[in-house]
């Protein structure tokens, strides 16, 4: 009958505006706030949350609170919610027809980091964010022991995470996976933080310096060198560590457990001979998407894409919405003429582990 409005799913809308704010690198107080009321709805039937709404009672529910009751009230009336709608209207702008081709083509993402470590959100809720940005796998990294301020994860907790996502994989739609990984440290002699035994079982490894960063010259070079050669490496992670902009307290990314990252230079070291390795390797060059790394900067990529390295644009997210990130790398990759086919998250999931397992040392 005309002019009857049909109701909307609020708990989708709710997700959708957490999804959006950390896509925006929002507060995480915001996010947490209407991922936890999509959370203490989605645990009622749609009658009572239409009858609480009804009746103005939403906000007795533990973690709904005015705004987000708002947000269901329209939602149940068939309204856009507005909160929603500002947030539609101040996107970021469209790519450009290059990047759009690069971001289209990405079938996935390999370094992504879970509530295991220092990430916000599930497993499960990660995965199914890649699921609805149309990514054909995801690969969950979390950080390595010694990396504490991230909780990262312990043998004994690596096992344990090996044997969850099994379990979840079976659970995800068809034609989805999610891979085994980690984002391992490379200690100061280039060794990885993290048993051989462990990292021979993993689908992806990406390797990354955390600590001492400032490092002389001579001394960075020998230890990323040594991690490069590692056969159980995959991708070089962030490589240079830069952060170019400070993130205000409270905004969700890495080490966001009460953590404030601010600017820092990159670190020095001879990167000619480190993209050399890692193309005489076959390892790729991480083009991280994160706004406040942009790493490397646009004239390593440059150099990388002359010394003949392979490359992996990925997001680094530690929230869902920081999926959508890819868009940033998949720019500066196109600046610095990066090849789509040189970018191994464009390679379907089989030719992607070809790769991986292909620098495993062989079975004795």
């Amino acid at each position: 009958m005309a002019g009857v409005s049909t109701a909307r799913d609020p708990v989708a809308d709710l997700r959708r505006i957490a999804f959006l704010l950390e896509r925006a690198n929002e507060a995480t107080y915001r996010v947490r706030a209407f991922r936890s009321a999509a959370g203490a709805l989605a645990a009622l039937g749609a009658d009572e949350v239409a009858d609480r709404a009804a009746a103005g009672t939403l906000t007795e529910l533990a973690g709904v609170g005015e705004v987000t009751a708002r947000c269901v009230a329209e939602s149940l009336a068939g309204e856009e919610p507005v909160y929603l709608r500002r947030l539609l209207a101040t996107e970021g702008t469209d790519l450009d027809a290059a990047a759009s081709a690069l971001r289209a083509a990405l079938r996935g993402d390999c370094h992504t980091h879970s509530d295991w470590s220092d990430g916000g959100s599930p497993i499960e809720e990660m995965a199914l964010a890649a699921v609805e940005l149309g990514h054909e796998y995801l690969a969950l990294t979390d950080h390595s022991p010694r990396l504490t301020v991230a909780r990262g994860l312990t043998a004994a907790r690596l096992r344990r995470q090996l044997d969850h996502v099994a379990a979840v994989n079976a659970a995800l739609p068809a034609g989805f996976r999610i891979l085994t990984g980690i984002e391992v440290d490379i200690l100061p002699d280039g060794s990885l933080d993290q048993s051989d035994e462990l990292l021979d079982q993993l689908d992806v490894v990406v390797g990354s310096v955390h600590a001492n960063l400032r490092d002389d010259r001579a001394r960075m070079t020998r230890r990323m060198l040594a991690a490069v050669a590692n056969p159980r490496l995959d991708i070089l992670g962030h490589c240079t560590g830069r952060m170019v902009t400070d993130r205000p307290a409270g905004v969700t990314g890495p080490g966001d457990r009460g953590h404030r990252a601010r600017s820092r230079p990159p670190s020095d070291f001879d990167a000619a001979a480190v993209f050399a390795a890692c193309a005489e390797h076959g390892k790729a060059v991480e083009i991280n998407s994160r706004p406040e790394r942009q790493d490397p900067p646009k004239r390593l990529i440059r150099l990388a894409v002359e010394t003949g390295c392979l490359f992996a644009v990925n997001t680094d997210a530690h929230a869902p919405g920081q999926l959508d990130w890819q868009r940033f790398g998949c720019a500066r990759a196109v600046l610095c003429g990066v090849e789509p086919d040189r970018v191994v998250n464009t390679w379907p999931v089989r030719r992607l582990l070809d790769w991986t397992a292909g620098h495993q040392p062989a079975a004795a």
